[in-house]
């Protein structure tokens, strides 16, 4: 008979190295106890990371280097528990600011916004988390780099923002066509859409 930690790992590496699992996905295999009691077991032979309370990764590995087992970013993380909560997020604050290479700082309070609900989740790293609800309209960016200008601008404020910044951002939208950016104007903070523009008109 297959044992608990079997049917776990077989389910699992169906869905491939890399993927992030939570303990609540395992309810068809036993009941809460044993199955914390396996993803224990399996996090101590190294089948797994454990990342944080009930949740957990079965890693890819780094045959190149020979690092072993690769943690997943934090994005990763973030992304995998929003589609659990069947939530949207998005980046905020200076790990949206980290995420565009404005500050090469990762913050360890980890900030997205969310239509879910608001939680904080403390990573065994020392990092946490924080996923704060927002009014639709700070998710409603159809250009995701576009918010994320948004959000990190948001942060450093307009009295703030660096030489070295606006030509990190010149960078990024020198990827982008402006007819792609455009659309979000109506979503942004004027000063932040007029610098958008005139970061642009700098690149012609």
């Amino acid at each position: 008979m297959e044992s608990i930690d079997d049917k776990i790992v077989k389910s699992v590496s169906k869905r491939g190295r890399g993927t992030i699992v939570f303990a609540s996905d395992f309810i068809a295999f036993g009941d809460n106890k044993s199955v914390l009691k396996a993803l224990e077991r399996l996090t101590k032979c190294e089948t797994f990371i454990r990342l944080a309370r009930g949740i957990y990764c079965y890693p890819k590995q780094d045959k190149v280097l020979g690092l072993g087992a690769l943690y997943p970013s934090y994005e990763e993380i973030a992304q995998s528990i929003a589609l659990r909560d069947k939530a949207r997020i998005a980046p905020v604050g200076a790990y949206a600011m980290n995420q565009l290479g404005l500050t090469t700082q990762v913050p360890m309070n980890l900030v997205f916004f969310t239509d879910g609900s608001p939680r904080k989740i403390k990573l065994l790293n020392g990092h946490q988390i924080t996923f704060k609800h927002t009014v639709p309209k700070n998710l409603a960016f159809q250009n995701k780099t576009a918010q994320l200008i948004t959000s990190a601008l948001r942060e450093i404020g307009e009295a703030e923002v660096t030489e070295a910044q606006k030509e990190q951002l010149k960078k990024i939208l020198s990827q982008f066509p402006e007819l792609q950016i455009a659309p979000d104007y109506k979503l942004m903070p004027v000063w932040i859409r007029n610098l958008i523009k005139r970061l642009y008109e700098e690149l012609l």
